[in-house]
């Protein structure tokens, strides 16, 4: 197994963490990324890409114009499309969703800052029918370049 540390592998670390993601956090920080973690449930598609979006911007993890916001919004997608399991329509999935995400902006590697900045989206955590106990664990990941 590769012991390579790349941006979604970062994501995913921070996705699943229990426990330790304010260590995660300082570790990568340290190293030039930006980091951002969250939780979001809902029925609604949009909102799920809201929540990411304004925590992004709330840690200045992206700047105000096209080219940085529409890499954010493709690696949702991506990340979206993982979790859904294939594309679904922007409105109502009619689906309940529980989940966490995690953003990261920096170098495509830990070693290997010459690829520009990257950013990688992760969804995790529990999609199904809007009953009770009708849910199942998903992951979705998105990477796209700045």
């Amino acid at each position: 197994m590769s012991k390579k540390h790349g941006i979604g592998k970062i994501a995913l670390s921070l996705a699943i963490s229990d426990n330790n993601e304010q260590k995660i956090i300082e570790a990568y920080s340290s190293k030039g990324y930006k980091l951002v973690k969250g939780h979001v449930g809902t029925m609604d598609a949009s909102k799920i890409f809201a929540a990411i979006e304004t925590a992004a911007g709330r840690q200045k993890m992206i700047e105000e114009n096209y080219h940085e916001e529409h890499a954010l919004y493709h690696a949702i997608s991506e990340a979206f499309n993982g979790y859904c399991r294939g594309p679904v329509a922007l409105d109502n999935v009619l689906r309940t969703t529980g989940l966490v995400f995690s953003v990261v902006r920096g170098s495509l590697s830990v070693d290997d800052k010459k690829n520009g900045d990257w950013i990688a989206v992760v969804l995790y955590g529990f999609i199904g029918s809007p009953r009770q106990g009708f849910e199942h664990e998903a992951i979705g990941l998105g990477v796209q370049s700045i």
